[in-house]
């Protein structure tokens, strides 16, 4: 499965020539490529291609007379093979901002609705314009909401987009996108568990704590996020149980048992304490929600929290155990 994009540089000189013989004839005589009219300038001293295939591929081609870089979601020429990669933050500004220019301006002539979300579309754009992930994972906000039940994908997709239009997580942009993941198909399960993590972010951020994301701990293992301010460095980590008509278990109660059960059987036993559990039930319909509300379940985790979280921004859940943080204006609490 292809990752999300990144660019692969090479430390060689490009000539006309050498782009025609060694990127362009392969590709045509592969995939039917064509060289077409870049659809933005690149400026300094750059020099831009645009590779358009017949299967949709697209892929992009900077050079200056000692380097180029190359990005991509169809296949690599091999004169480019054993060239290294890098993330968007580390070519250089005029290389990252005409790629983001190219893609994105595809990415709303293929999806135009995304253009109503920006930012959304910037922080997606490695794996909305992926190799294998392009159509699942745009149609999993287009025809899933993002992993919210009885909600409309401009609501959910606007929910998304005003949280990370905030910029708190643009410097995780390439590991958080990637948590979306770029497999061919729609897999809701694991998509809105990705999710969830955007939604923890979300809560925490709203309560005031900054977040950085995949904390690595001392059991090789990493943790979701860390939440700090002066005075607080809290570990969370967050699970999402899935809706009970997916799963074997009877009954919303024992999804959330279950699943969190399961969570704290693994990173956390092995963590050895200390993490707050988020139990994320945000894609449980309003009747499963209530008997969860109902009963407020332990979940054999302390401290944890239990929440479900709607597209509106409205949050309410309760805790178990004593948790180190400050919730209260980013949630209501049932407790």
């Amino acid at each position: 499965m292809a990752r999300p994009l990144r660019f692969r540089y090479s430390p060689q000189s490009w000539s006309d020539g050498r782009v025609r013989h060694d990127i362009l004839q392969p590709l045509q005589s592969n995939i039917g490529a064509q060289a077409v009219t870049p659809w933005f300038k690149i400026g300094g001293d750059w020099q831009a291609h645009r590779f358009e295939m017949q299967n949709g591929d697209i892929a992009l081609f900077a050079r200056t007379d000692s380097d180029a870089y190359w990005m991509g979601n169809t296949e690599t020429p091999s004169a480019l093979w054993k060239t290294d990669k890098f993330g968007w933050q580390t070519v250089p500004h005029h290389v990252s901002r005409w790629a983001k220019r190219e893609l994105t301006a595809t990415l709303h002539e293929e999806d135009p609705w995304l253009a109503d979300y920006p930012h959304l579309s910037w922080f997606f754009l490695p794996v909305f314009m992926s190799k294998d992930g392009r159509e699942s994972t745009r149609s999993f906000f287009r025809e899933h909401a993002a992993g919210f039940p009885d909600a409309g994908r401009r609501e959910t997709t606007r929910f998304f987009e005003d949280f990370l239009a905030t910029g708190v997580l643009d410097d995780y942009r390439h590991v958080m996108s990637g948590k979306l993941g770029t497999s061919d198909h729609v897999d809701r399960v694991r998509m809105s568990a990705a999710m969830a993590e955007f939604i923890a972010a979300k809560i925490l951020t709203d309560a005031g704590y900054d977040v950085v994301p995949e904390i690595e701990v001392t059991t090789g293992h990493s943790l979701d996020f860390r939440a700090e301010t002066e005075n607080t460095n809290v570990l969370v980590e967050v699970t999402r149980p899935q809706p009970p008509g997916n799963r074997a278990a009877s009954g919303p109660v024992a999804a959330v048992r279950d699943t969190a059960e399961t969570k704290t059987n693994g990173q956390l036993a092995e963590h050895g304490g200390g993490a707050v559990l988020f139990v994320d039930c945000s894609s449980f319909r309003d009747d499963s929600w209530a008997a969860v509300r109902g009963e407020q379940p332990d979940v054999r985790h302390r401290p944890a929290v239990v929440y479900r979280t709607r597209p509106n921004g409205h949050v309410e859940g309760y805790r178990k155990g004593r948790v180190p943080l400050e919730l209260a204006d980013a949630m209501t609490f049932l407790d």
